[in-house]
């Protein structure tokens, strides 16, 4: 008897990419959520989002009433992203192989959505079930065979035009939605590809030509395999490693921006208003998705991100958020025709966060530079200039209020994290500066001052006295998970008592059933810091962080059982959400989620005995400083005095 399941959960969604674009595919067969050609690009399936008059796109076994049956099996062939569903039926074993081409060996990306369906034993009934809705849903498009008289529909919708092949005719009704039914015996197979491309005007449209399905099948198979061939870490999670960078590089852009995660409005609680778009290029996520690939040998996503950002930073005003081609259009607006994921309201396209000052942004951009150069990428007078730009900035503003790691919609304050973050940005300067023969000694011993007089700011502003531990914001006596970094930064040692205490602290009241919250919400404190109401679910990223600190404070079984408990959530795909709740034991927020995915790697590499992080010794640190050679190019007038 076929299996039914009425509502999913977001983990219950497995990813398609091709590094340019996403979908994502229910265990019944259906794409609910898919944007072409790039991730930011209206979504042509929003199902995801609304209800499925907003689009979907089921392909699987035929039924003539009812909801569709869920697979019994699936799983991503080997390492790659391409999906294998199967189906037992009353009559037969129906097989559907799902997948995006991945670039070809000239970084070119085909826009196309790729479903082979395969008769695995006896006879199955197929079927495809096409409901394209562009713009998130809002127009249907006009649909038409295509004129050559190929098995081509053609959906035009403004500036997009879909094209569905298959090697069956699909009927269209009047709602314009386009069936197919196909009758498979043992070893028969049928092909789907759908194809996007600019609307031509003036002329009738030429269909693409035909995919030869097969042959990208193969292609996108062995450059995922070879890609995670490529893969460095062989300690004991090699499998959860290998499945989060992968995840990892399907948010890599071609061109270089890299996403926070391929879906938006996915809500951090149920019914709640913190849903947010996630389809742009964070600054602070990407260089930490960039770091994690590098600390697993992966150099190439990493090359592109910095030509990216040579490309379109401006340092003197840094933006925490851009679009992956580098525009700064980012105004939020609310998609009022769509319901939202169960009812969670609004749905929101761009970003307000990105008009925010978020100073830590600094100090992940500078230590992922940083670390590029050690993982063999070649040093760049352009990286230098950068650099240089960034930590005038930072020299500038660093005691300024800003919104921090957490984008809070509430009053700016001087968060701890923040400023533990441009003494990373100074610290890190400095460490690639000295690597340079001819690197100017009074600039470094300026910078070096600079670096130690944000640590001793840190260190007497950012502590409670009363309890010894370091608080959200000067003055504030609140927790925060960001405050887990402090010793995984190096602006500690893990053994200083206040760091210990620290993280006793935020294990202690700072969790729900073992999993970390970022702060506390107003359903656990009367005032609310980042301006919004309700609950949030646990912050998987920071349960990790919790992770690895318990681990270098000492307590190591703690630290290894917490890993493991949350390698234990991860969907049967090996994919997280943005958060979880331990209550109802179900994935929140925007998916995948690449915070989560790459925080999952680091304390994965951490427990494969990682070497220990730099510390800081600030009397240490200013005698190196001054003694460091010349260098022949001024630089130290590019540096605020």
């Amino acid at each position: 008897m076929l299996r039914t399941q009425p509502r999913y959960r977001i983990e219950d969604h497995a990813l398609l990419s091709s590094t340019a674009s996403a979908a994502l595919v229910l265990p019944d067969g259906t794409i609910n959520w898919a944007c072409l050609p790039d991730f930011d690009s209206p979504a042509v399936f929003t199902s995801l989002l609304g209800r499925p008059e907003h689009g979907y796109w089921r392909v699987g076994p035929a039924v003539p009433d009812g909801p569709p049956p869920v697979a019994d099996r699936r799983q991503y062939v080997g390492d790659t992203l391409v999906l294998r569903s199967e189906y037992d039926t009353p009559t037969g074993t129906l097989a559907v192989t799902d997948f995006m081409p991945a670039p070809d060996r000239l970084g070119m990306v085909a826009p196309r959505i790729v479903r082979i369906v395969e008769c695995v034993s006896g006879v199955v009934h197929a079927a495809s079930v096409y409901r394209p809705r562009a713009d998130y849903g809002a127009t249907a498009p006009v649909i038409q065979r295509a004129s050559s008289g190929a098995p081509w529909l053609e959906a035009v919708a403004g500036a997009d035009t879909y094209w569905l092949h298959s090697d069956r005719d699909h009927s269209v009704n009047r709602d314009r939605v386009c069936r197919a039914t196909i009758t498979l015996t043992a070893g028969e197979s049928a092909t789907f590809t759908l194809t996007w491309g600019p609307t031509r005007r003036g002329a009738v449209a030429a269909a693409p030509e035909r995919p030869d399905a097969y042959a990208e099948l193969a292609a996108t198979v062995q450059y995922w395999e070879e890609w995670a061939r490529g893969c460095t870490y062989r300690g004991p999670y090699r499998e959860a490693v290998v499945r989060a960078a992968l995840t990892l590089a399907a948010m890599c852009h071609p061109s270089g921006g890299i996403v926070a995660a391929p879906t938006t409005s996915l809500p951090e609680w149920l019914g709640g208003e913190r849903n947010w778009c996630y389809l742009y290029v964070w600054v602070r996520d990407s260089a930490l998705t960039v770091a994690c690939l590098l600390r697993v040998g992966k150099t190439e996503e990493a090359l592109r991100w910095r030509d990216w950002l040579l490309k379109h930073l401006d340092p003197a005003y840094l933006l925490p958020i851009y679009r992956l081609d580098g525009s700064t259009d980012l105004t939020e607006r609310v998609l009022d025709h769509l319901p939202g994921y169960e009812d969670s309201r609004p749905v929101r396209l761009g970003n307000g966060a990105a008009g925010q000052l978020q100073l830590d942004v600094y100090g992940e951009l500078v230590d992922t530079l940083l670390l590029a150069e050690e993982a063999g990428l070649p040093a760049d007078p352009r990286v230098d200039e950068l650099l240089l730009a960034l930590v005038r900035q930072v020299e500038e503003r660093w005691r300024e209020a800003d919104e921090g790691i957490w984008e809070i919609r509430g009053p700016a304050r001087h968060f701890t994290h923040s400023k533990v973050m441009c003494w990373v940005a100074v610290d890190r300067t400095v460490r690639l500066l000295e690597r340079r023969p001819d690197a100017d000694p009074a600039l470094l011993l300026h910078l070096a001052e600079l670096r130690e007089q944000i640590h001793a700011d840190v260190c007497e502003r950012g502590v409670d006295t009363e309890r010894g531990v370091f608080t959200q914001y000067y003055g504030g006596q609140a927790l925060d998970a960001s405050l887990l970094l402090i010793p995984l930064v190096g602006f500690l040692p893990a053994d200083d008592e206040r760091v210990v205490a620290t993280v006793e602290a935020i294990q202690r009241d700072l969790t729900e059933d073992g999993l970390v919250l970022r702060y506390a919400t107003e359903q656990h404190a009367g005032a609310n810091v980042d301006g919004l109401a309700g609950h949030e679910g646990a912050f998987l990223a920071c349960s990790f962080w919790l992770a690895e600190a318990l681990e270098a404070i000492g307590r190591e079984d703690e630290a290894r059982d917490l890993f493991d408990h949350l390698l234990g959530l991860r969907s049967d795909l090996g994919l997280l959400a943005e958060e979880y709740d331990p209550v109802a034991r179900r994935h929140l927020g925007n998916y995948p989620q690449a915070f989560s995915m790459w925080a999952s790697v680091d304390a994965a590499v951490r427990f494969g005995n990682r070497p220990a992080p730099w510390v800081f010794v600030p009397e240490q640190a200013a005698r190196t400083s001054s003694t460091a050679p010349a260098r022949t190019v001024e630089l130290a007038g590019q540096v605020s005095r």
